[in-house]
């Protein structure tokens, strides 16, 4: 058996070694990362609220009630701040009730792990995120994963399991990894017709997509079809934390079932207040026209690559991967753009199958015309001296 150290040697030659850089400073579009000033080209932080003055004033004001909650909420560690949040994301999602959670991969394995177990089926399409793999995982439920984005597969497989237990379909709204969106008409209507429940991992879509940033459902047109909503607060809110916005049947069983949940200490003052100021931003004009710029910033970065010849792998998002193929190369693309003042994280197995690693860059709004065209030029330069194209 091999010794950790002679795997990760093995990991360091295909090209699979990961380690940890060092930012300073606020997440903005340009960064310190590792004493050098870069650009910024693989955060979340897509409207650039984790930085805005709003949620630091709130997040300051709320550490008069102290630094943490001291326990899990079923304990003594339930605020009247974790209320008033659950309460302003279900009237921000339009559900009867929303429950907080402490990351998304937390949520993802509670919510699932609790609605779903021996017996029952989860339906998951094939390049959902991690944390939704281990939630069906942990549930014990057969776990049936369906080709991407594929309803006509997904159709035949509810077909075969009618009638056999509960059943969850559960699918990223967008697709972290590759930016596109889910079909969610078309999984409502499945999920009607087969009296099956439909989850949707919404974290890189709250705030963002949709007339008003309810999501993708809500681009989708089809947010009263989704029994439960997952959304992160890190992202797109520029804070921290997660939830589940679904019925109020859904969330007092989750309070009840959901082990995530229950043996978590709850999240501290801060964040939930950050989380609050956040949310009246992504409602107010302010957050409209962060919508806006975003959605325009995308669009541009998209187009430069593409007319350069890079495949995109069909992004419809802020999130923009572009494809290299082998991890070793994918490494090399990702150090070259950085000695060019460039940070873009190259992606490789686990995260995405072998043969298709990128490069995933995501804009924010706060990134000027100016350093758009900067990134695109450097990633055309390096690519063609990759012969990445």
């Amino acid at each position: 058996m091999p010794t950790y150290s002679e795997e990760l040697d093995a990991l360091a030659a295909e090209g699979l070694y990961r380690r940890m850089r060092l930012i300073a400073g606020a997440q903005g579009s340009r960064v310190q990362l590792d004493g050098k000033e870069v650009l910024l080209l693989c955060s979340n932080n897509y409207l650039g609220l984790a930085s805005h003055p709003a949620l630091k004033a709130a997040s300051a004001a709320a550490l008069e009630q102290g630094t943490g909650s001291g326990a899990a909420r079923l304990v003594s560690g339930n605020m009247e701040l974790h209320e008033q949040l659950e309460e302003r994301l279900a009237a921000f999602k339009g559900t009867e009730r929303a429950l907080l959670f402490n990351t998304g991969y937390a949520a993802n394995t509670g919510i699932i792990s609790a609605l779903v177990g021996r017996g029952d089926t989860v339906f998951s399409d094939r390049l959902n995120h991690a944390s939704i793999v281990d939630g069906a995982l942990l549930s014990r439920a057969t776990f049936v994963r369906y080709p991407h984005c594929d309803t006509a597969a997904l159709e035949k497989l509810l077909s075969e399991k009618r009638g056999k237990g509960r059943c969850l379909i559960v699918t990223d709204g967008v697709f972290s990894m590759d930016g596109d969106i889910a079909p969610l008409a078309a999984l409502v209507g499945l999920a009607r017709r087969f009296d099956a429940l439909l989850m949707v991992d919404d974290a890189h879509g709250s705030g963002v997509l949709g007339a008003t940033g309810r999501g993708s459902g809500e681009l989708c047109g089809v947010t009263g079809g989704i029994d439960v909503q997952m959304g992160t607060l890190g992202k797109g809110f520029g804070s921290f934390g997660a939830y589940a916005a679904a019925s109020a049947e859904i969330c007092d069983y989750l309070v009840n079932k959901a082990r995530s949940f229950i043996f978590s200490t709850s999240l501290p003052p801060a964040v939930l207040a950050a989380s609050l100021a956040a949310i009246e931003v992504v409602d107010s004009a302010e957050g409209a026209r962060l919508r806006d710029q975003l959605a325009r910033n995308a669009v541009l970065f998209k187009t430069r690559l593409e007319q350069a010849g890079f495949d995109t792998m069909g992004s419809q998002t802020q999130i923009i991967p572009v494809f290299v193929g082998p991890a070793e190369t994918t490494m090399e693309f990702s150090q070259l753009l950085l000695e060019e003042g460039i940070f873009v994280q190259g992606i490789r197995p686990p995260t995405v199958p072998a043969g298709s690693c990128r490069l995933r860059c995501t804009l924010m709004a706060t990134h000027t015309e100016e350093e758009i065209a900067e990134a695109a030029e450097k990633i055309i330069s390096v690519g063609k001296a990759l012969h990445v194209i």
